[in-house]
């Protein structure tokens, strides 16, 4: 055998332990609170993704989005036809759209009802709060009413949320945190606008 390939296989087996390791070690199961967040695409696409992954295992889905409701979504048009996806849009648009506080508080406060709803409801398995993070930003929504109800939800269901901004004290109470960084992007290096199948 060649060194290369017994340095190959001695990775490979030192990898192949590392993992069985782990898998011995993660035995429990419990409902996460996962976070996407950061200035990079994606995740909203991240968030819908655990959906369609949910879906096909015939758990029960919750959406609420918080502010792309002006917008269309080819995301809510697919996942609406499945019968266990309950996706609800509340939000008025971008916020610098609204140019209203007042109406943004408003709006937040009916999606938050939502939200609350699903999370109180023992059918739904996943909910997915799409951009509560900017809610919480500009505080059209109090972190600690948020956390309240996180902190009373049944142990096995899981809530992501998504959106940039996601608070310090959010992410610290959360079980897995994506922080999803911008390096490219076709719309600010190259005046690309937003694309059918892509962005929306």
């Amino acid at each position: 055998m060649s060194s290369a390939n017994s340095d190959h296989t001695r990775l490979s087996n030192r990898r192949k332990a590392g993992y069985e390791q782990k898998q011995a070690r993660a035995i429990h199961e419990k409902g996460l609170l996962i976070v996407y967040t950061g200035s990079g695409k994606g995740k909203t696409t991240a968030a819908f993704g655990m959906a369609l992954r949910a879906v096909g295992h015939g758990m029960k889905v919750g959406v609420v989005q918080f502010i792309k409701g002006a917008q269309h979504s080819a995301e809510r048009t697919v996942l609406s036809r499945f019968e266990n996806v309950d996706f609800q849009t509340i939000g008025d648009g971008f916020t610098w759209l609204t140019q209203n506080r007042e109406q943004d508080i408003a709006t937040a406060e009916r999606a938050w009802i939502e939200a609350e709803r699903m999370i109180g409801d023992v059918q739904y398995d996943l909910v997915i709060l799409d951009e509560l993070n900017p809610v919480l930003k500009y505080g059209y929504l109090e972190l600690g009413r948020i956390f309240e109800i996180f902190g009373k939800r049944r142990l096995p269901l899981h809530i992501v949320v998504t959106g940039r901004h996601a608070p310090t004290a959010l992410m610290e109470l959360a079980d897995l945190v994506s922080d999803i960084r911008s390096v490219k992007h076709p719309y600010r290096e190259q005046g690309v606008k937003a694309q059918k199948g892509i962005e929306f």
